[in-house]
């Protein structure tokens, strides 16, 4: 099973394109934060991708520091650069966000959440 839930602040604003295809596509990262017995944290910043019609509500409504939940799948993207060396990037693929904090660009859908309309396990 491939199956992602995070809970952290956005690192940045959400970027959103249009492909060729028509379909929209907008890219934000994630940071979440553990706390160790000592007193220390770990933070780890997840690049998430989302599309079609969440794609849109997310660049709308998200904005840096808002804290939001994920829930989706990791993907793994590889490719060559112009030097022809080889590149991996692992993201995670939301199906579903929900906002948790009003600090930002506004209330996000009626609940504070929005799912895509992939049925589990589709990708775009």
């Amino acid at each position: 099973m491939n199956k992602v839930i995070l809970v952290g602040r956005l690192t940045r604003d959400p970027e959103m394109r249009a492909l060729a295809s028509g379909k929209s596509v907008t890219t934000f990262a994630v940071t979440t934060t553990e706390y160790a017995g000592n007193g220390h944290e770990q933070a780890e910043h997840h690049a998430v991708v989302v599309w079609d019609r969440l794609a849109d509500v997310c660049s709308q409504y998200l904005g840096k520091g808002i804290m939001v939940a994920v829930e989706g799948k990791l993907q793994t993207r590889q490719w060559d650069d112009d030097l022809g060396r080889r590149h991996w990037k692992t993201e995670v693929l939301a199906s579903a966000v929900e906002m948790l904090s009003g600090r930002g660009k506004g209330a996000m859908h009626e609940a504070g959440a929005i799912n895509s309309d992939l049925p589990a396990g589709a990708t775009s």
